[in-house]
Order: C-alpha cells, then sequence, then structure tokens
C-alpha cells in the first residue's frame, strides 16, 4: 500500500494510505467468469471486456466468503456479497435504494462487484467479479438517451478493470489504471447494451464517466506519458500520469471532445512530490483528475486532487476560466473553506460547488486538524471569495486519504460515500459542524473488514430481470424448507410454492409467502420432491417461475443458511 511521504515544509499529521482512484483500458477478453444470471445476455454489444484482470506482481489474499460479514444463499450459492452494518435508519431518507462497488487494498470480506443494497442493509442486486484484482468503480443509475433526444431510458452504468493497488502492483502510482478496463452500460433487465472505450492510446479511468442528453459519454481517460522529470524532482527516464477529458458518441464510439490536463496544467504545481514516482514504476501521478461535471452553459467543473484544485474550464476553447485552491487559486477563502486532496466537484445552483473534502495527511504546515467531510461552497465571482455553505461530517470523525462523494438528492438530503473510510451515510440538507456529526443524520451504514467503495450513491431503480427466479428445497425435520430470490427484481413481494410427486404434476401448496430479503425461505409439509416457485408483485400478478428442483437432504439448512 502507497504511503505519502512527507516533505517540507509541510509537517507530517498523519499517514496518508492511498488505494484505487483511476483505471485503464485496452483489450478486452470475450469470455466471461461472471454467472449468468448476473450478467445476463449481451444484446447489442460486441463484446465483454475487462472479465480477466492485469497479472499482479504478487499474490493476493484470497477473500473472505464466509462469516457473519458475508452474505450466502441456498437459492444463489455463486453469490457472496459483504454485509453492511447499519447503524442508523431514521424517517426522511430520499427514495431509493444504496449503490457501491466494493473493494479492498488488503483482504477482501465478500466478493467485489456491483451491488445494490436496500435501507435495511440487506441487497437487492449484486454481480460478482470473477478475481478480487477486478473492481468496479462508479457505479450508479444514469438515463441513456440512444442517438440523443428527450426520451431516455433508466440504466446502470459502472467502470470495470483492475486498479494498481500496492503492494500487488507497484508499477503505477496507488490506484492507477493498469491495462484492460472499460465502462458498461446495463438496461432495466440486467442486459448489456454497451461498453466504451477511451481514444489515441488513452485508458478508461474509473473517476468518471457520465451520460448526456447527447446520447454521448463524457469521461475522465488517462496514461503515463513518458517525460524527463529532473526539473521537477523526480526521474530523467519518468513519466507523468496524465489526464484527459473525453467525450464519445455512443452510438457509433466516435471521439468528439477532448482536453488534455499537460496542456492547461503546470505539474510543477502538484502537491504530490515527483520523487515519489520511484515508488511507482517511474511514473509521477501529478494531476490525479477525479471529476468532471457539465455546467449548462458549456462549462467543465474538472477537480485535480493533487493540485488541490478546482477549474472551471471554458469546453470550447478549453481555456481555465478560474482556478479554486491550490498554488495559484484565483480565489480566497473564509474560514473553514480550504479543501485538501478533494474528489467529486459538482456545479450546485446559485454560484455553488460541492465536492468531498477529503482533507486528510499531508497538510500545510500550520493548517489546523481536518477531517474528512462532504462540503458546498458559495464563489463571489465578483470578490473571488470561496465560503462555506454546507458542511457534512461524520461521528465517529473519519479521515479518508482517497476517494470520496457528495451527492445532491431529490429531497434536498445528502448523501456522502466516505471513499477509503468504509461507510456511507445520509443527512438532511442542512448538515452540520465538525463535532456534531451525528446532527442531521437519517442514515448510516458500515462495511466490513477493510472494504472500501471509490463513490456510494442513493438512486431509484427498478428491475426486472430477464432470467428467472431461482429456487431450491432442503428437508429439515419432516418438513420440506424452500428457498427462493430473484437477484435484482425490485418489485416481487411474496412467493408461491409449488410442488408435486414429479415434474410435470405440481400444484400449489403455499399461496402467497411474503418476501423477506433477498431469500425467502418457506416452509411446508408438502413432501415434493419437485418444487418450484412463482414471484408475485403487490397486486399478485405472477412477474416470474423458477425452474423445477428436487428436495435434498445432503446438509441441513442450518448448515447452509448463514
Amino acid at each position: 500500500m502507497a504511503t505519502r511521504q512527507p516533505r517540507a515544509p509541510r509537517r507530517r499529521r498523519r499517514t496518508r494510505r492511498t488505494v484505487g482512484a483511476c483505471v485503464l483500458a485496452a483489450g478486452c477478453v470475450v469470455a466471461s467468469a461472471v454467472p449468468s444470471a448476473a450478467t445476463g445476455p449481451q444484446a447489442g454489444a460486441t463484446h465483454l471486456c475487462a472479465t480477466t484482470p492485469f497479472p499482479p506482481s504478487e499474490s493476493t489474499p484470497p477473500p473472505i466468503l464466509s462469516g457473519s460479514d458475508v452474505w450466502s444463499f441456498v437459492s444463489e450459492q455463486g453469490l457472496n456479497p459483504m454485509r453492511v452494518t447499519v447503524t442508523a435508519n431514521k424517517p426522511g431518507t430520499a427514495r431509493g435504494d444504496v449503490f457501491a462497488a466494493p473493494f479492498s487494498a488488503d483482504q477482501m470480506v465478500g466478493q467485489t462487484g456491483a451491488l445494490v443494497n436496500d435501507n435495511s442493509g440487506d441487497p437487492v442486486w449484486f454481480r460478482p467479479l470473477p478475481s478480487t484484482n477486478l473492481q468496479n468503480a462508479d457505479f450508479k443509475v444514469q438515463t441513456y438517451y440512444a442517438g440523443g433526444g428527450d426520451r431516455g431510458q433508466p440504466v446502470l452504468t459502472w467502470w470495470q478493470g483492475t486498479l494498481a493497488l500496492p503492494p500487488a502492483y507497484t508499477n503505477l502510482p496507488a490506484g492507477a489504471p493498469e491495462p484492460g478496463g472499460c465502462y458498461y452500460i446495463y438496461d432495466t433487465h440486467y442486459r448489456l447494451l454497451k461498453t466504451v472505450f477511451a481514444h489515441h492510446g488513452y485508458y478508461p479511468d474509473e473517476h468518471e464517466f457520465t451520460l448526456t442528453r447527447r446520447g454521448t459519454a463524457l469521461f475522465i481517460a488517462s496514461k503515463p506519458v513518458p517525460m524527463d522529470l529532473t526539473r521537477y524532482g523526480g526521474p530523467k527516464n519518468g513519466a507523468i500520469e496524465n489526464s484527459e477529458i473525453q467525450e464519445v458518441d455512443l452510438a457509433t464510439g466516435r471521439l468528439l471532445y477532448s482536453w488534455n490536463a499537460l496542456d492547461h496544467i503546470d505539474p510543477a504545481d502538484s502537491e504530490e512530490a515527483a520523487s515519489s514516482a520511484s515508488s511507482s514504476g517511474g511514473v509521477w501521478d501529478a494531476f490525479h483528475i477525479n471529476s468532471v461535471d457539465e455546467g449548462p452553459d458549456g462549462r467543465l467543473l474538472i477537480s485535480a486532487r493533487n493540485m488541490w484544485a478546482v477549474y472551471d474550464v471554458e469546453k470550447r476553447s478549453g481555456k481555465v476560466r478560474w482556478q479554486l485552491g491550490g498554488k495559484k487559486s484565483d480565489f480566497t477563502f473564509g474560514p473553514n473553506a480550504d479543501f485538501y486532496w478533494q474528489h467529486d466537484a459538482r456545479f450546485r445552483p446559485g454560484n455553488r460547488i460541492s465536492m468531498f473534502d477529503d482533507g486528510c495527511c499531508d497538510l500545510p504546515d500550520g493548517a489546523p486538524e481536518q477531517r474528512s467531510h462532504g462540503l458546498i461552497l458559495n464563489l463571489d465571482l465578483h470578490s473571488r471569495k470561496a465560503t462555506v455553505d454546507r458542511t457534512y461530517y461524520h461521528q465517529p470523525p473519519l479521515e479518508s486519504p482517497t476517494q470520496g462523494n457528495t451527492q445532491a438528492l431529490s429531497n434536498g438530503n445528502e448523501f456522502i460515500g466516505w471513499g477509503q473510510s468504509p461507510y456511507y451515510s445520509e443527512y438532511a440538507g442542512a448538515g452540520n459542524t465538525e463535532g456534531s456529526g451525528l446532527h442531521n443524520l437519517l442514515y448510516d451504514a458500515k462495511l466490513p473488514g477493510s472494504n472500501i467503495s471509490y463513490r456510494a450513491f442513493r438512486n431509484e431503480w427498478i428491475g426486472t430481470p430477464y432470467y428467472p427466479p431461482r429456487t431450491a428445497a432442503r428437508s429439515d425435520g419432516g418438513h420440506s424448507v424452500v428457498y427462493a430470490s430473484w437477484n435484482g427484481s425490485t418489485q416481487t413481494r411474496a412467493w408461491r410454492v409449488l410442488a408435486g410427486p414429479d415434474a410435470d404434476s405440481l400444484s400449489v401448496v403455499v399461496e402467497k409467502a411474503p418476501r423477506s430479503g433477498f431469500e425467502t425461505a418457506v416452509t411446508t409439509n408438502a413432501p415434493g420432491p419437485y418444487f418450484q416457485v412463482k414471484a408475485l408483485n403487490a397486486q399478485g400478478k405472477v412477474l416470474g417461475t423458477s425452474h423445477v428442483v428436487t428436495l435434498s437432504s445432503r446438509q441441513s439448512t442450518k448448515d447452509t443458511k448463514r
């Protein structure tokens, strides 16, 4: 795991332990090791990508796939997502479920992948990855406008690939791209619509993938650019991890726009010492661009973590209109308005911007103690002064060296993904201040072990899987226990159980068993030995029917259900 080193004139306050924050794509493979119920058919796509991790230089620990911190199911034995601990769940949260993409730089608890949880912490949909050296990031709901226009469809999007996470990967800066990543777009039936790649030698980066109303995708791409770094204090035969904003047409894959960091930002202003390249294959992570947001007037808001700066860019010309933060800031700061190592800068109405202020570690000499928090700033564009509008702190206080996001919700609340700290939270819009992290806290959940998620979101989603429900039947104490689940179905409210002496002679033995979590266990006196389940919606309509299974008595339900 990479560790930042102290550098004059700063004092070292806390060790900055950095993990995943960007990614790349080059080749891709056709075969997928992901279970078919999680992936679906690849309608409208030429191939899957990023299903094989970039080869690590060191072995990584196997994931923990059993125990109290991991879900396991009788009807879906290939799914072992992490189990979160919900520590606060109060009235007033926004509608929707929580979207996270858990991974770990140490030993993973559960499988990596894309995970949707409800407010109770139960899984709604999980798409596992075949290796802990593969990760998902920026997993969320967006609207896909095919060919542009006003009529779009809800979709799931995410980045998939391999992060450079020491000690297994030290050829690039921690969190930088390894070859083989790409972006995925899935429809409401969990079928692949599109895979998206970058252009002219750059690789899709985990930080950002945004669909526009124009039928395009706006994202960050990155790659090492060879450069003599001696004038910056780095190696002669080194490289800069450069970042580029790209926009592609989703229908054709054609590149429509690009903006290159090296053309517009001076790497000499970086807060990341060029000497750090010695521990990352000679590559200096000078910029570390981690978000791009498009405003309604053709402006781009670009966050560069290692510059401690946010840039307002005129999209058409590429010119930087102003810089907020960093060594050449165009703004001064009011009390508590300054930020460090920030992520997820977004335009807000009324000359405001939001971000996640990591704030942790390697702060300027004399800077006050600072905790990670969601931050909304007022920008006075005339006087060029930034002041605090609202802040969102956690209890207990958190120090997240990397990652994180601040999401505006439709009801005025704010959802915070705490990045390298294993939490996600929701707050009433008024927020709180440092030392009062419980004030206006409505929802809070903790990830197990060393698991983290680059971002976390609350989104509304209606999933109607193309694949059928799953079921399994076990004999237990003279009864039959039927397990029913449907990975990703958001409208199932109850289960109908059928049984019979053979597969063609089934009759209803339980008319309507209420759904209880991801997997529902229904006990019946019916001997079977053939069983089937039907998923019912709130009106009792059949949504889907499982395959017929036979009763098994190979192990007790106490051993299989955890």
